[in-house]
């Protein structure tokens, strides 16, 4: 994991990162793909009025845990599947 690079998906506007919230408590969980063309594919799909306010950027793993703890996200959102989307959630410990 901590070799791996990722990709997260990132507000042009105000900085903010693209999160998944599988209930409304809590911070939410950091949306995050293994491969850049999954996150275009995913700003495509599912939010093709707004991808162009948003980009992709690119993170290696090992930086992962200080983005998580700078942001006070809950965890990890895997997306294995842009287009149903299937995402895998990984909590902070």
């Amino acid at each position: 994991m901590f070799s791996e690079v990722y990709y997260l998906v990132r507000s042009k506007t105000d900085g903010s990162y693209l999160t998944a919230r599988p209930n409304s408590e809590g911070l939410g969980y950091l949306l995050v793909f293994r491969e850049h063309f999954d996150a275009l594919s995913y700003l495509n799909t599912h939010a093709r009025d707004l991808a162009n306010r948003f980009a992709v950027e690119s993170l290696p793993g090992s930086q992962l845990g200080t983005l998580l703890k700078r942001w006070g996200f809950s965890g990890l959102a895997i997306v294995s599947d842009p287009l149903v989307p299937k995402v895998e959630f990984l909590q902070q410990s």
